[in-house]
């Protein structure tokens, strides 16, 4: 039997703080390395809360502070998948580029609004283009306006890629939409090849916002927990290359694996908060699963958002429970931390990286059940053996994604 989309992938790579390849990332989970960093290397002012940091020698000059961190990742991972899949120079000059990302202008949130208060910036007057004026207000003083064209604009440039471009911003499901927009471009004849992904290096913007909406964790996170407390937030990046079957098999692509199933939806609930019956998150699930043409008991294992946050994981447990009984659920964030705009690409990539491998590692940081959930997450090294998997993401607006990944079928 047939099942999904016709879409494969030929090229893959992610960085986080838990290694700078997929094969490195498992490596350190099963290795059950957690690798925290204190905030005050973003700036002496952020708040005591540590996260999933990288290494600085991942940002070559030192980090810019600014939305350039996100574009340094994000040219690291692409670079990376593009050399694996080998594409000749012709497929990608046509090829599209689909980036998911948070960070963009609100970098210099801080900056900007400081300066506002203090009517250095952002003043618009009656000879000023009210365009003009509205970038303007974004801007730190000094600030680099170089800094606000679209990330995939400037990758763009630097991989010579002209097909359609674009920039997902959907919160923490964009690295997921991505892929799931990527997919789009192949399977309706637009694209026979799409690079894909989600980048975001932490800024003091999100980690702040975090720790004053009172789910930061200033403790290692516990995905799924009982005594959870919140998150910690990561940084990284992940991207793979999707091309249409067809196409890869034309020019004797090495086959990584599939993309079967995207499904998203909007539960339209709260600007934080999931829906308290997880409504969008059961409708992506269920399109991703019947555009993959697959059940739920044909999942090997649900890589699921487990933010370690006290609603996401009730909400997302209750649902994984009823809609996947008696499939495994891994939390990775537990060694990864929450990347933002990343996450739901690094998870795409580590899901297939896991079918590939036939284990996935236990979910860092759990110990004991939450009686509102009613289940334990992978807690050792698990073997498997289905080729198929669903990554989940969720985001702040009420968004919504899912992921059918499958292995590559000899």
């Amino acid at each position: 039997m047939q099942h999904g989309s016709g879409v494969v992938v030929t090229g893959m790579a992610c960085l986080c703080a838990a290694g700078d390849s997929p094969a490195a990332v498992l490596d350190s989970l099963h290795g059950g390395r957690r690798e925290l960093v204190a905030a005050s290397v973003l700036d002496s002012r952020a708040l005591p809360y540590p996260f999933f940091g990288l290494d600085e020698k991942y940002f070559p000059g030192g980090r810019k502070h600014s939305a350039q961190d996100t574009l340094t990742l994000a040219r690291d991972v692409c670079h990376r998948a593009l050399a694996e899949a080998g594409l000749p120079q012709q497929l990608l000059h046509e090829a599209g580029v689909v980036l998911g990302t948070t960070a963009g202008s609100a970098t210099h949130f801080l900056e900007a609004y400081a300066a506002s208060r203090e009517n250095a910036a952002g003043q618009t007057t009656a000879a000023q283009d009210p365009a003009e004026a509205a970038h303007s207000a974004c801007l730190a003083p000094g600030a680099d306006r170089d800094d606000y064209f679209s990330a995939n604009l400037a990758l763009e440039m630097d991989v010579e890629a002209h097909g359609p471009r674009l920039t997902v911003t959907d919160a923490c499901t964009s690295g997921a939409d991505a892929i799931g927009l990527a997919m789009d471009l192949i399977t309706t004849g637009q694209c026979q090849c799409v690079l894909c992904g989600g980048a975001d290096a932490l800024s003091l913007v999100p980690h702040t916002g975090f720790a004053r909406l009172m789910i930061y964790s200033d403790q290692p996170c516990r995905p799924f927990d009982r005594d959870r407390k919140g998150l910690n937030l990561g940084e990284g990046a992940a991207a793979l290359v999707l091309e249409s079957a067809q196409h890869a098999h034309s020019r004797n692509a090495k086959v990584l694996g599939q993309v079967l199933g995207y499904g998203n939806a909007s539960d339209a609930h709260h600007f934080t908060a999931p829906h308290p019956e997880g409504r969008g998150l059961a409708t992506a699930i269920r399109s991703a699963l019947q555009q993959a043409g697959l059940a739920a008991a044909d999942m090997a294992f649900v890589n699921a958002h487990g933010t370690s946050t006290r609603e996401n994981d009730k909400v997302e447990g209750r649902l994984l429970r009823t809609m996947l009984p008696n499939v495994p659920v891994w939390a990775s964030k537990g060694g990864t931390g929450h990347t933002l705009g990343a996450a739901g690409a690094l998870e795409a990539v580590l899901t297939l990286a896991a079918l590939r491998c036939g284990t996935v590692p236990a979910s860092l940081g759990f110990s004991a059940v939450d009686p509102e959930i009613g289940f334990a997450p992978t807690q050792s090294s698990l073997t498997v053996s289905l080729p198929f998997a669903l990554s989940t993401s969720l985001g702040f607006g009420g968004g919504n994604a899912a992921l059918v990944m499958g292995r590559a079928m000899e």
